[in-house]
């Protein structure tokens, strides 16, 4: 039976990853890592979209107010509108994710 359990890398274990995958000292990595994921926030901050080609895009996307209803009592209410985040995988990563590297 196969186990479908999957594991989650910890920022930790992704800074190391990103230090063996690029020569360089976890230190330097660390800063790497932080500065990538301070730079996504920012520019999505201002609205803008992230697009890393072959690896996939970061957008903003609008919700708008809604109607929805409070699932002990029954009772309607309104959602706010807000933004959401959302990652499209680029097409060198879907590949490489189903075993198909180019």
């Amino acid at each position: 039976m196969q186990d479908d359990r999957r594991s989650a890398l910890t920022k930790d274990d992704f800074v190391a990853l990103v230090a063996e995958k690029g020569a360089m000292a976890k230190a330097d990595a660390g800063r790497a890592v932080d500065a990538f994921c301070s730079a996504v926030t920012a520019a999505m901050q201002q609205g803008d979209d992230v697009k890393l080609p072959g690896f996939g895009s970061f957008e903003v996307q609008e919700r708008g107010e809604r109607q929805g209803r409070n699932v002990r009592t029954g009772e309607a209410l309104t959602i706010a509108a807000s933004k959401a985040v959302r990652f499209s995988a680029g097409s060198k990563l879907k590949g490489a994710v189903n075993g198909k590297e180019s």
